[in-house]
């Protein structure tokens, strides 16, 4: 009787292998076949270089899925994998509902989100309430977007923006700068976020009338901070609500405030 096979959905971090999880390596060590997009697959090939791996393209998701639903019904464990966290704009969705009904056991394992490992580069920027808004409409539409985008300012989230800009994508960042700043001040902190966790990773801090000079690309991850976010030797900290007592050691708690 065939092996019944399993399917994991990987979120193998930001890009590197430092900071890929204890968990997720293991699974990408020991499953028969590695799947992903071509980018994705790139970034783990030369650590698992035994493994047989199964690659697609852009806007390929679902025969992707298809096909990683096909290889476990013959019995193979297969890691399909995506960057950053994949229940966050990854494969985790479309794959449990591919294999619905199946028969198939599909399990997620998470990673670091590149706005969580971006973050952590700049300082403490999300320590507080956020949205977290792709800028992508090609699943979801414009309309939807920018409503959320406009709540989310008026409800003076730090939002995080995903897919911020693309060849073919220009006027989208534009606008919803346009519908932060009727919420939130010129002044506010913005982090912008390149190729986080590679090797060329950076990041540039500055504010929400500016930030637009700045080179923005599909590889960028925006934050913009709230109203109570500042910048500090060249960090960026959005305060979670703590009091500092100006009379006790810096950096003592007396209490917290929520």
């Amino acid at each position: 009787m065939m092996n019944k096979g399993k399917i994991y959905v990987v979120g193998i971090g930001p890009g590197n292998m430092e900071d890929i999880s204890v968990r997720a390596y293991n699974i990408l060590k020991n499953v028969d076949i590695i799947a992903g997009y071509t980018t994705y697959v790139d970034l783990v090939r030369d650590e698992f270089k035994e493994k047989e791996f199964y690659v697609s393209g852009m806007k390929k998701e679902i025969d992707r899925c298809e096909k990683v639903l096909e290889l476990a019904k013959e019995g193979k464990t297969v890691a399909l994998i995506s960057s950053g966290d994949a229940g966050i704009y990854g494969m985790a969705g479309i794959m449990i509902e591919v294999a619905a009904d199946s028969g198939i056991e599909v399990e997620v394992i998470p990673g670091i989100t590149a706005s969580v490992a971006g973050a952590a580069l700049v300082g403490a920027p999300i320590m507080h309430d956020q949205a977290v808004i792709s800028l992508s409409d090609l699943l979801t539409d414009w309309d939807v977007i920018t409503k959320r985008i406009d709540k989310a300012s008026e409800g003076d989230f730090v939002i995080s923006l995903y897919n911020p800009k693309s060849n073919g994508r220009t006027t989208q960042i534009v606008e919803a700068r346009e519908i932060m700043m009727r919420h939130k001040a010129p002044t506010t902190p913005v982090a912008l976020l390149r190729h986080v966790g590679r090797e060329d990773q950076n990041y540039t801090l500055t504010d929400l009338e500016h930030f637009l000079d700045h080179e923005i690309d599909m590889f960028t991850v925006v934050i913009i901070g709230n109203s109570k976010s500042y910048v500090k030797d060249n960090k960026m900290i959005t305060p979670r609500g703590y009091k500092l007592w100006s009379g006790l050691l810096a950096g003592q708690r007396i209490q917290e405030i929520s």
